[in-house]
């Protein structure tokens, strides 16, 4: 791990942590959004990675873009984030707003501490959300209250984020790690390779009809049966001990 990096990565074992890493308040600049696209790479070059989780440093995730990005034509891209393979757990420490939300909203999880505060606030300076949030957010807590956080730029806290859908969990600040950390090696002990076509059918599903998605739902069920870790799956569930994958 590179402590000169905005965006730092670390591997251990079956699990990347990367971290939003910019004091005091973790504005996303150009090169932030560089090493970000850089630890993912790492991530996709790390086969043994099932799960990563994205956390920040300080006392708050992210503000939001800083003003040289604020101020760009170009919008930021969030894209390596938002298309990694694996399931992607955002742990939010603070506040996430403007484009710090958004980063989050690329995440498959969100477990947030309960002092943190959410919000799309583009719309009271004249602007709209560039990074996403106007697909992302709707497609999370439907379209009447994506439009009414969009609209009114309000800022809601924790327990009104999981009301709605926001994010999956809210935990006291000293538990947030070992939720995230629980929850990823969850995950981590299934089939790597029925996870990454789990996280695949339901992100293309959603933008297919019902019947295209079921026959995508299919397709890659054909797909994975010739896989070996369906196969140890099936015989460990016969012998009634637990499988060991290997992601083949």
């Amino acid at each position: 791990m590179s402590t000169a990096r905005s965006v730092e990565c670390r591997v251990a074992g079956p699990l990347a942590y990367l971290t939003l890493n910019r004091p005091p308040v973790n504005r996303l600049d150009q090169r932030m959004l560089s090493d970000l696209a850089q630890a993912c790479q790492r991530i996709v070059d790390e086969p043994a990675v099932r799960v990563a989780i994205l956390g920040a440093s300080g006392n708050v995730f992210s503000l939001g873009l800083d003003n040289e990005l604020l101020t760009a034509a170009q919008p930021p891209d969030f894209s390596p984030l938002a298309s990694l393979a694996i399931p992607v757990i955002a742990a939010i420490n603070g506040d996430a707003l403007g484009a710090g939300l958004e980063i989050a909203l690329c995440c498959d999880f969100r477990i947030a501490v309960d002092h943190a505060r959410f919000a799309l606030p583009e719309t009271s300076i004249g602007m709209i959300p560039s990074g996403g949030g106007t697909q992302r957010l709707p497609r999370l807590v439907g379209k009447g209250k994506a439009l009414e956080l969009l609209l009114t730029a309000e800022t809601i806290d924790a327990s009104e984020a999981f009301r709605i859908g926001l994010v999956n969990a809210v935990v006291p600040l000293p538990e947030l790690e070992a939720s995230a950390e629980h929850l990823a090696q969850q995950i981590a002990t299934r089939a790597p390779i029925a996870l990454r076509y789990t996280k695949e059918v339901v992100r293309r599903g959603s933008e297919m009809t019902l019947e295209q998605g079921l026959r995508f739902e299919m397709d890659l069920n054909v797909l994975l049966q010739t896989t070996r870790d369906r196969a140890e799956g099936l015989k460990a569930f016969l012998e009634k001990r637990p499988p060991v994958f290997t992601g083949e």
